[in-house]
């Protein structure tokens, strides 16, 4: 396999504690790594540095390198801009933008200067295929995005991160508002996309991980404690700690 992200030795602290230590993993490209671990444990945090959002918190050390296609993204030179383009993000709880389906989608492509109509429609319907949110809104793309139900707006917001046509999809925790129905959807949704995109799920949902990924890392107080296949590190865990979370021991 590929590797599309290298994360080598990386530690972030604050001033009261570490909130990552010494982070070493391996992300390989056209897969879906799960990262799963009780709150506190460093997922949304490592995913904030992946992206570099960790850049809008004050007062974090960080030290490592994550690399992404050889490139470290921690080197203060690199151009965040390209890199976020580089990289769709998508949140626990949807934010639609408070304009139409159809804008929702394409206001990313417009702020690239795609103006052409046929080309920008083009992009809706593929977005939204891909998002398995087509078939629901195609005779309602006009309408406020507003109006869409919980699990529809967090596929539209799937479906916008697409359009800016990146290569890597950071979800954290995007099913934890949803009913089954709809996180079903999502992760039908996330096993068509990795063949085209490279995908990193933090969940705090063992039984989504162990469903929708295709490898595993499992955090616990900013450590990495095992990282794994997925089937393998879930029926047969080389960890104390990872059995007893899986089995819901703690959490």
């Amino acid at each position: 396999m590929d590797v599309k992200i290298s994360i080598n030795n990386l530690s972030v602290e604050s001033q009261e504690a570490k909130i990552l230590k010494n982070v070493n993993l391996s992300i390989y490209k056209n897969s879906i790594l799960g990262l799963m671990g009780p709150a506190g444990s460093g997922k949304t945090t490592l995913i904030s540095v992946i992206n570099r959002m960790i850049d809008f918190e004050e007062g974090l050390k960080i030290s490592g390198e994550v690399l992404i296609d050889g490139e470290n993204i921690l080197d203060n030179e690199l151009n965040t801009v390209a890199l976020r383009r580089k990289i769709g993000t998508v949140f626990a709880v949807p934010i639609p933008l408070p304009r139409s389906i159809y804008e929702n989608i394409v206001y990313g492509p417009k702020l690239k200067g795609i103006t052409k109509r046929t080309v920008l429609n083009n992009i809706v319907e593929d977005c939204l295929r891909k998002a398995f949110l087509w078939d629901e809104v195609k005779d309602r793309l006009h309408t406020s995005a507003l109006k869409l139900s919980g699990g529809q707006q967090q596929r539209l917001c799937l479906a916008r991160a697409l359009a800016l046509q990146p290569e890597i999809i950071l979800l954290d925790e995007p099913c934890s508002g949803l009913d089954p129905i709809s996180t079903a959807k999502i992760e039908e949704a996330l096993n068509e996309l990795k063949k085209d995109y490279t995908i990193v799920l933090v969940s705090n949902n063992t039984k989504q991980i162990a469903r929708a990924t295709d490898y595993t890392a499992f955090f616990y107080l900013g450590e990495l404690i095992e990282f794994d296949v997925t089937e393998k590190l879930f029926t047969n865990p080389k960890k104390k700690e990872t059995e007893d979370y899986i089995q819901g021991k703690f959490g």
